[in-house]
């Protein structure tokens, strides 16, 4: 997650907390959503794979980036996941600093097209970069974000065999930790059109809290968004709406992670994930340290979140 660097750019991307929210109608709160199935142990499966010592830390535009890509990719082939528009990979160009080259970063898209509205899109991202080797130490980043990574292999095995009303694009997005650049380019380049895409679901985080709190966060800005996520959350979760509000004691992470880059474009976003840990962009972020049962449940929570969204979002 981009979390700790975002006060260098806080400046820039504080006037997307001015957009206003899209007009639509306030939805009458449904009633609890029932029990999400999820596959716990290919969730840690994954989790392990992209956050092993092997995959050395993930660094966008590095071979361990691609070792990293290639695994997601195959994942998506394995799920039976479609491509989006013909093809998976959406490569992009950056400039790292301190490096006189640029680099090539590439996003992983696949699609679940809609029962009711196939040209309307719920985009559901996860970054599967993280911040690679550094003083020969090895950044595994399995909660931040291997963890979101699976989720969203989990979100689409689901929608695949429970296909949705609102088609769900399943974005892995690649240079998350460099500046949200993968996200940046989803909608920069015009792979997504912005016209169609209903709202931003994004993942980052979802494995470790002391009291198994999940917070969803951007209703501030898209209040019409907060009936639909009543009910929703998977035990053990305790979810909580929060975090996106400006000059309180609470951090606003509206701009933490990829949901920034559709919130300052008008999107409704909702993100979800924990607090802050000690293990945070720390070599210690390893796969043994994730709460197995809070990261199966937040999975469902985002799962049991998302089917209200393709059922009630237009």
């Amino acid at each position: 997650m981009f979390r700790l660097r975002i006060q260098t750019v806080a400046a820039v991307l504080a006037f997307s907390t001015l957009i206003p929210a899209r007009p639509s109608a306030q939805p009458a709160a449904p009633a609890a959503s029932p029990r999400v199935t999820v596959d716990a142990t290919q969730l840690m499966r994954d989790v392990e794979v992209l956050a092993a010592d092997d995959m050395e830390g993930r660094l966008a535009g590095t071979a361990s980036g691609a070792r990293a890509r290639e695994y997601v990719l195959r994942r998506f082939k394995e799920i039976g996941l479609p491509a989006f528009n013909g093809s998976y990979e959406y490569p992009f160009s950056f400039q790292p600093r301190g490096i006189p080259d640029p680099r090539t970063g590439i996003n992983l898209l696949g699609v679940i097209r809609g029962t009711a509205r196939p040209d309307r899109h719920i985009v559901v991202t996860a970054h599967y970069d993280h911040i690679g080797v550094r003083e020969n130490q090895v950044y595994n980043g399995a909660d931040d974000n291997a963890t979101g990574v699976a989720a969203l292999l989990a979100v689409a095995a689901h929608f695949l065999k429970h296909p949705p009303q609102t088609s769900l694009v399943i974005a892995a997005v690649d240079g998350e930790e460099g500046g949200l650049r993968g996200s940046r380019a989803l909608l920069a380049n015009g792979t997504l059109k912005k016209e169609s895409i209903v709202m931003n679901v994004n993942v980052d985080m979802l494995g470790r809290d002391a009291k198994n709190i999940l917070y969803a966060v951007g209703t501030h800005h898209y209040p019409q968004l907060k009936p639909l996520l009543e009910g929703v959350a998977q035990p053990p979760v305790d979810l909580r709406l929060g975090h996106d509000v400006a000059g309180t004691k609470e951090e606003d992470w509206t701009s933490s992670s990829d949901h920034a880059v559709f919130h300052q474009a008008g999107i409704p976003f909702i993100y979800f994930g924990v607090e802050d840990f000690e293990n945070h962009h720390k070599p210690s972020d390893d796969a043994g340290t994730i709460q197995r049962e809070l990261f199966a449940g937040a999975t469902g929570t985002v799962i049991a979140a998302l089917e209200r969204f393709t059922r009630e979002l237009k």
